[in-house]
């Protein structure tokens, strides 16, 4: 009896641990799904643009492209894949917030038409990831990673951004927006699986 009551005591642990993980990992999935979207927006815009173009005109804006660095670039992120993967859930998280608020003000210059979706579906996506903030920020890993708090604060990212029609502007707009979706979308991927530790979480 004694022991029959112990395991209906460890079952109902289980229950409510299990509840609270559950939580993260839809909204964890909604983020991913949110976004891979605006990863695959990224794309289609970007090669509508270069198909636009003249084959002198690409060649020139890849190699100023390559010249040039994006405004994010000072956000401090994970440079490669090994970084990434020894990253913390909520340094992953973290980054990830900057570099979508980095383009609240940019993104109502990036294509005409559907762009007024773009802050939309990117202030759902932040607003999402600053509750798994919340969600995460009550665990250890928050006092045992010191460069959490040496990520640069994001407000002045992207003020220089202007609505002129010129071809590099354009295309770095472009190229940029593609580039830090594509970080989020790793990040977020790499901090989602963290929650489930049989799913394989190499790059």
């Amino acid at each position: 009896m004694f022991q029959g009551s112990r395991i209906v005591a460890l079952l109902c642990i289980v229950s409510v641990l299990a509840e609270p993980l559950a939580e993260s990992q839809r909204l964890f999935s909604i983020a991913v799904g949110r976004v891979q979207h605006l990863h695959l927006l990224a794309q289609r815009l970007l090669s509508q643009f270069q198909g636009s173009l003249q084959v002198d005109e690409q060649r020139q804006l890849n190699k100023n492209f390559l010249q040039d660095f994006c405004n994010s670039d000072d956000i401090i992120s994970p440079i490669d894949k090994h970084q990434t993967q020894r990253s913390s859930v909520l340094k992953l998280l973290s980054v990830s917030y900057r570099l979508v608020g980095s383009w609240e003000f940019p993104s109502r210059f990036l294509a005409a038409g559907i762009r007024n979706q773009i802050p939309q579906k990117l202030m759902e996506l932040k607003t999402g990831i600053d509750l798994l903030i919340k969600v995460h920020q009550g665990s250890m890993e928050s006092l045992v990673d010191p460069e959490l708090f040496q990520l640069v604060p994001s407000g002045s990212f992207y003020q220089s951004a202007r609505s002129d029609d010129s071809l590099q502007h354009s295309f770095e707009l472009l190229a940029c927006f593609k580039k830090d979706m594509h970080k989020v979308e790793t990040y977020l991927t790499v901090a989602k699986c963290r929650l489930s530790p049989e799913d394989n979480c190499t790059l």
